[in-house]
């Protein structure tokens, strides 16, 4: 069962509906995208009753914007429940506090952000809302002045973010301050299936420009990353999975890992994969069509997929337009300069740069020892792209 929702719906998506011949949920995006296919969508009712006479078959969204929805429809099997226990980053913190008996977290109301005292806080540290999405409202804060600056720089995003997505994806009346996790980041798209195991699709690194940086520009894989990290995550996983007993859920987790094997969540994502369906990289990347292998409850053969992408690198990046460029003054962007920068681009996807703060995603090959071409990524400025009135 699938329920499409803003912001985006992928030819890859759209094309695995078809050949499953999947349920849809009738609704105003899933009838824009996919107009014109021989797919029979599914009425409100219809699909409310079919969730309820089989509450443990799996159930997938493109996108966090279908929590409300769900919310008021599908509340057999407690499944509204366990979406709030992943979103609400402080629950979910409440859910793993004996694995990181030392961990420092707190939160605090918007209103309240001035009162705290930043000498009580284990900086350098993190604030961000505790219902949030896509890296808005958060900050890194490194010194007792950059918490006053990170405060100052929340108070005035805020009433902008909210216009980009409903509540129930992103609240901004509560934050969550957290001491920083060491090591390198890495999201995960992962699954458990009928029996509770936790079957991982995909596992991105995390690229960033500086020690300060919290930017989602440049997501990687590769064999690498994946031969090394996947067992360790997938131990994660189970554990957590044993604590709040899913089945056939799917969940995109942001983890921190260390030389030395250590691991820390960030913050789980729940009911899809990588937003904006960017977990088609795993398409891109092994052959993996993470909505397929979600819903038939396949495994990716990692043994195989090892032998045929060695040495290669794939690439997901984010082109943001930066905050401090007015974006209805955007005339147009030259699209083909910008995709002729990489060496082997797989996809462009263009973006409403008007609407959200991007105005592509590019997913592309690149060769580990040209890894330069991403890094440059890291600092380039894209309003070299933009035609500007």
């Amino acid at each position: 069962m699938f329920i499409l929702e803003k912001p985006y719906v992928s030819d890859l998506l759209k094309n695995t509906l078809i050949e499953l011949n999947a349920k849809v949920l009738s609704n105003d995006i899933a009838k824009t995208a996919l107009h014109g296919s021989p797919l029979s969508l599914v009425s409100e009712q219809d699909f409310v009753n079919s969730y309820k006479s089989n509450p443990n078959q799996p159930v997938y969204s493109n996108s966090e914007n279908a929590i409300d929805w769900i919310d008021n429809h599908l509340i057999s099997n407690g499944l509204p429940q366990k979406i709030r226990l992943f979103k609400d980053k402080a629950a979910f913190r409440d859910l793993v506090k004996d694995l990181y008996p030392n961990f420092f977290y707190k939160t605090v109301a918007f209103e309240e952000l001035d009162s705290v005292n930043p000498a009580d806080l284990p900086i350098p540290c993190v604030v961000k809302p505790s219902v949030g999405f896509f890296s808005l409202g958060v900050h890194m804060v490194e010194s007792i002045k950059g918490w006053h600056d990170a405060v100052a720089k929340i108070k005035g995003e805020v009433e902008h973010i909210k216009t980009m997505y409903p509540a129930k994806v992103l609240e901004l009346d509560m934050f969550i301050i957290e001491q920083c996790i060491e090591g390198e980041e890495f999201a995960v798209d992962a699954y458990f299936d009928g029996e509770g195991k936790p079957i991982i699709l995909n596992i991105f690194g995390h690229l960033f420009a500086s020690s300060d940086d919290v930017s989602d520009r440049v997501y990687i894989t590769s064999t690498e990353i994946i031969k090394k990290w996947h067992d360790k995550f997938k131990a994660l996983l189970a554990e957590i999975g044993k604590r709040t007993e899913l089945t056939n859920f799917p969940l995109h987790i942001e983890i921190r890992g260390d030389e030395k094997g250590n691991l820390g969540v960030i913050e789980v994502n729940p009911m899809r994969f990588a937003g904006w369906c960017v977990t088609d990289l795993a398409y891109f990347a092994y052959g993996i069509n993470p909505y397929k292998y979600f819903m038939q409850g396949l495994t990716p053969d990692w043994n195989e997929i090892f032998e045929k992408n060695k040495d290669k690198v794939y690439a997901m990046i984010i082109a943001d337009v930066d905050s401090s460029i007015d974006r209805t003054k955007i005339k147009k962007v030259d699209y083909e300069e910008f995709n002729s920068y990489f060496t082997k681009p797989l996809e462009l996807r263009k973006i409403d740069y008007k609407t959200f703060p991007v105005f592509a995603f590019m997913f592309a090959e690149v060769e580990k020892e040209n890894m330069a071409e991403l890094k440059n990524v890291l600092h380039a400025d894209f309003s070299k792209y933009f035609v500007f009135e």
